[in-house]
């Protein structure tokens, strides 16, 4: 099993910045990919931006410029710096990790808001 901590939401103003953060524990040899999407009022769960094992990175086209997430594999942490912040941007972000068994397990973070909002 993995364990997912995040931190790093709040307030900000448009043009802002923010860093987030999940911590995973647990069975964290097994993980093969982390990642972060969002979920807005009324939208479905959305992609924002994942990283591999091998620290290849994929983005949503709306963030692309300005995320970028990393990794620090000796902590077991994935970091999501968002940069130049929309009133768009305003969600709940999920960390979000794949475990191998074989097979691909997802687990999610309990959710941070983003409100970003003059």
């Amino acid at each position: 099993q993995v364990q997912l901590v995040e931190s790093g939401g709040g307030l900000v103003q448009p043009g802002g910045s923010l860093r987030l953060s999940c911590a995973a524990s647990g069975s964290v040899f097994s993980i093969r990919a982390m990642g972060w999407y969002r979920q807005a009022p009324s939208n479905e769960r959305e992609l924002v931006a994942t990283i591999t094992s091998g620290d290849s990175t994929n983005y949503a086209d709306s963030v692309k410029g300005r995320f970028t997430i990393s990794r620090d594999n000796a902590k077991n942490t994935v970091y999501l710096q968002m940069n130049s912040l929309k009133p768009e941007d305003t969600a709940v972000y999920y960390c979000n990790v794949k475990e191998s068994r074989g097979y691909i397990v997802d687990h999610w973070g309990q959710g941070t808001q983003v409100t970003v909002s003059s």
